[in-house]
């Protein structure tokens, strides 16, 4: 069993930056890839970017690609998102999450990961 909390979330206006934060804790004596994925008002839980165990290999959308910057600490089990240049359509609850099968590939869809964090609201003000 893995908890995840993540933190950070907030309001913001347009162009400024938030930085989220996950913490991951119980059964993490492995290798684990890790992500990010955000869900707006009826909409679905869409991609935002994910690391590999190493932090050498990454993925980001498109829609966040040279804004957003992943990373983690292995030391103290944290993921973090840097988020400049915010937008009004980044609003969304933030969702970190781990793929415990998956050490150095990180996957872009939802369904590898075995674990969620319970979200934290980001909200960007035009």
């Amino acid at each position: 069993q893995v908890q995840l909390v993540e933190s950070g979330g907030g309001l913001v206006q347009a162009g400024g930056s938030l930085r989220l934060s996950c913490v991951a804790s119980g059964r993490t004596d492995r290798s684990y890839a890790m992500g990010w994925f955000r869900q707006a008002p009826g909409k679905e839980r869409e991609f935002v970017a994910a690391i590999n165990w190493y932090g050498r290999s990454t993925a980001y959308a498109d829609s966040v690609k040279g804004r957003f910057t992943i990373s983690r600490d292995n030391a103290k089990n944290t993921l973090y998102l840097q988020m400049n240049s915010l937008k009004p359509e980044d609003t969304a609850v933030y969702y970190c999450a781990i793929d415990l099968a998956r050490a150095t590939i990180p996957a872009r869809v939802p369904s590898p990961y075995d674990y969620w964090g319970q979200g934290t609201q980001v909200t960007v003000s035009s």
